[in-house]
């Protein structure tokens, strides 16, 4: 079964326009929320929350300069961007799967 469909040119330009414009809304509201998330800054107890550690296990590491923060008086701030970064260096890239031996298992019908 062929079926062909007709439409007219200026139809088919109205669509896309249209299409382009609601992309153009969906990417201005995909910025926007990653800028917010990005700009998202933390203190020490939301970023306890937010790694799930201990709010001592923060203070620590800032104290020995292992994590980055910002220092405004007597607060410690962290933005949540620069805190995923940090994170992402110690990431354990995983082996691939030529590199992983095989076992040398028999199986009952082997023997």
């Amino acid at each position: 079964m062929n079926a062909e469909i007709n439409i007219p040119q200026e139809l088919v330009e109205q669509i896309a326009d249209r299409v382009i414009e609601q992309l153009k809304t969906l990417k201005h509201l995909f910025s926007a929320s990653n800028k917010q998330e990005n700009s998202t800054i933390f203190d020490v107890k939301e970023l306890a929350e937010y790694l799930r550690v201990e709010e001592n296990w923060i203070y620590t590491r800032t104290r020995k300069q292992e994590i980055p923060f910002i220092k405004k008086g007597k607060y410690c701030l962290f933005r949540k961007s620069a805190i995923d970064t940090w994170l992402n260096q110690d990431a354990v890239k995983p082996l691939s799967s030529f590199a992983i031996p095989k076992k040398n298992t028999l199986r009952h019908s082997d023997c």
